[in-house]
C-alpha cells in the first residue's frame, strides 16, 4: 500500500505532500494511500557518517550478521537510516540491501601499519605492500577505503604518522584508481596534514587540524566527520596510558580541549563537514543525536548541523532526498529542530525502504 505523509518538508522549508509507493518517493497523488503522519516537520533520514557495524563494544570484532543487524536496527530506531561504515574487521554484504536495515555504505578492512593499531581489527602492512592493499580493500567495500593515517608509536612515546609520506599519498592514488574514495583516521597534527595534501577525500576525527590546513581542506572540497562524541573519550584513553607515556598523554588532552575551535574553524572556512559518532569499538550505537547536540554546544548552528546529519550528508553518500523519484528514508519530528535541536532525539514518525519503522 502507499503511504501518504504531510508536513513541512525541509530542506525546502515548505508545507508539501509525498507519497511514498513501495521505496520511492512521488509527489503526484496516488489513490487510496494511507496517511501515516499530517503535520510536523519532515525530514531526509539521518546518516551516521562514521561508523563500525562490524566492531562491537569494547574494540572486538563482531561474529556474526545477527550481530551486524541488530547494531544497525540501533541506529535506524534512532532515526538514522543511512550509514557509512568507515572499516569492518568482519564481511556483511548480505546486508546491502536487506529490508528494515539503513542503507549502506562500506570501506573494507581498516589498512594499519604493523602492531600500531586495535588488534584484529585492521589488516596490518608494511609500507611496501600498502598500495596492493588499498586497491584489495577497495573491491571489498563499496565506495570507499579507511586508512589508518597515525597511532601512537611506543618508541617515540607519542602519536606519529603511520608510514612515510610517500606511502601514504600512493595509498590514496591506489584508492583512486580503483575507484574509490580515501577516509583517513587521523589525530596527529603531522598525520592530517601528510593525508590532506595527498588529496585524501574525508579526514575522520582530524583533531590535529591547523588553520592553515583548514583552509586547505575548504579549498580542495575534503570533509570532516569530526566524530566529536569520540574525542570526549581522550581523557580516559590519555590516562591509561599516562604512566608509561606522559607525553602522549598530555598530547591528547590537549588535542580534545582545542578541538571544538578547530570543527568550529572548519565550519566558518566552509569545509564540508558531517556528522559521525565512530560508534563500534568506544562509543554505542544510537547516538547520534548526541553528537549533532555536542556539535552544536562548539558553536555550529542548528540548522547546519542537521543538513550535514541529513540531505546533505546523503547527496554526499549518493542517497537521493525527499524529491520525485527519491528513496523513501524519512523522519518526522513534531517540532523544528532547526530551532530546538534536542528535539532528534525523540522521532516521532520513522520510515525507512518505504516501510513504517515508527
Amino acid at each position: 500500500m502507499a503511504l501518504h505523509v504531510r508536513g513541512t518538508v525541509l530542506p525546502d522549508d515548505e508545507v508539501r505532500d509525498l507519497w511514498l509507493v513501495g521505496d520511492r518517493v512521488t509527489l503526484e497523488p496516488v489513490a487510496g494511500a494511507q496517511t501515516i503522519s499530517d503535520g510536523g516537520f519532515v525530514v531526509p533520514g539521518l546518516v551516521d557518517a562514521h561508523c563500525h557495524l562490524g566492531i562491537a563494544y569494547g574494540a572486538r570484532p563482531i561474529e556474526s550478521l545477527d550481530q551486524a543487524r541488530d547494531l544497525a536496527r540501533t541506529d535506524r530506531d534512532a532515526g538514522v537510516l543511512a550509514l557509512r561504515d568507515a572499516g569492518s574487521p568482519y564481511p556483511y554484504p548480505e546486508l546491502d540491501d536487506e529490508d528494515g536495515i539503513p542503507r549502506l555504505v562500506r570501506a573494507g578492512r581498516h589498512v594499519a601499519p604493523p602492531r600500531r593499531y586495535l588488534r584484529d581489527i585492521g589488516i596490518e602492512v608494511a609500507a611496501e605492500d600498502v598500495a596492493a592493499t588499498v586497491t584489495a580493500q577497495a573491491k571489498a567495500g563499496t565506495g570507499w577505503v579507511k586508512l589508518v593515517g597515525d597511532w601512537i608509536d611506543r618508541e617515540v612515546g607519542d602519536l606519529a604518522p603511520s608510514w612515510d609520506a610517500a606511502t601514504m599519498a600512493s595509498a590514496v592514488e591506489a584508492a583512486h584508481a580503483a575507484g574509490a574514495r580515501a577516509a583517513v583516521h587521523t589525530f596527529s597534527e603531522e598525520g592530517v596534514e601528510i593525508m590532506v595534501r595527498a588529496g585524501v577525500d574525508s579526514v575522520e576525527h582530524g583533531t590535529g587540524l591547523s588553520i592553515d590546513l583548514i583552509d586547505e581542506m575548504a579549498r580542495r572540497g575534503t570533509a570532516l566527520v569530526p566524530t566529536m562524541i569520540n574525542i570526549r573519550t581522550f581523557g580516559t584513553i590519555a590516562e591509561q596510558a599516562r604512566a608509561k607515556f606522559g607525553g602522549y598523554a598530555d598530547h591528547m588532552i590537549a588535542l580534545r580541549d582545542r578541538f571544538p575551535s578547530v570543527v568550529r574553524a572548519a565550519h566558518e572556512a566552509g569545509v564540508p563537514i558531517y556528522v559521525g559518532t565512530d560508534a563500534g569499538g568506544g562509543i554505542r550505537h544510537g547516538l547520534a543525536a548526541e553528537e549533532m547536540l555536542i556539535m552544536q554546544e562548539a558553536g555550529l548552528p542548528a540548522a547546519d548541523i542537521l543538513a550535514s546529519a541529513s540531505w546533505k550528508a546523503r547527496e554526499w553518500l549518493g542517497f537521493p532526498g525527499l524529491v520525485e523519484g527519491g528513496l523513501a528514508d524519512l523522519v518526522v519530528y513534531e517540532a523544528d529542530p532547526r530551532q530546538d535541536l534536542r528535539v532528534v532525539r525523540a522521532p516521532h514518525r520513522i520510515v525507512l525502504r518505504g516501510q513504517v519503522v515508527r
